[in-house]
């Protein structure tokens, strides 16, 4: 479909209206009230978002992601297909009761900053922080904080090095970020 209407509209924008009144539908649908009119959320496969969740300018999320709820995401940030932000949702610890029957702990805050790319099948854990500029490699499973501009992977996933090779890098990305919005150029 996605296809079929590239070439027919382009890039131009009548494309645009196109996306804007289908993001207002998914928005709308699934009571999203704190999502971004720029957000883009994938309606190709089953996708499970907390109403709270807050997600700013530019965000791309993926078929069949999970998000759950106390959840906030940055400007600019991707999240490919199949990624869960779920976790500690249950009470394990009470004695003498069922886990179905021991209630839910109070829901910590999630963080992915702005410009984060968060690779395939990756699950992170609710209440973490994911930096600004991170990037989270394919079907990793994050169990702590992610500093800023670090590229983690793996099981649990671990740094594998640095994204900008300098500080000078580092502080003119940051000085985009934090800049007015950028205008989009979607890549194809």
């Amino acid at each position: 479909m996605g296809n079929v209407i590239r070439k027919l509209v382009g890039n131009g924008p009548l494309r645009g209206g196109i996306r804007t009144a289908r993001m207002w539908w998914v928005r709308t649908r699934h009571g999203l009230r704190h999502v971004h009119p720029t957000a883009y959320i994938s309606t190709l496969a089953g996708i499970e978002i907390a109403r709270d969740v807050r997600i700013a300018e530019h965000v791309y999320v993926g078929n069949g992601c999970v998000i759950g709820k106390n959840v906030s995401i940055g400007r600019y940030t991707m999240l490919a297909p199949r990624v869960s932000i779920v976790g500690a949702d249950h009470r394990i610890d009470v004695p003498g009761t069922p886990m179905i029957f021991a209630g839910r702990p109070e829901q910590k805050a999630t963080t992915i900053g702005a410009d984060a790319w968060i690779g395939v099948g990756s699950v992170v854990m609710q209440g973490l922080s994911i930096g600004r500029g991170a990037v989270i490699g394919a079907n990793s499973v994050v169990t702590r904080d992610v500093p800023a501009y670090e590229i983690w992977a793996g099981i649990p996933a671990r740094k594998i090095r640095d994204r900008f090779a300098s500080a000078d890098d580092r502080r003119r990305h940051d000085a985009a970020l934090d800049g007015p919005v950028i205008p989009p150029h979607f890549c194809d």
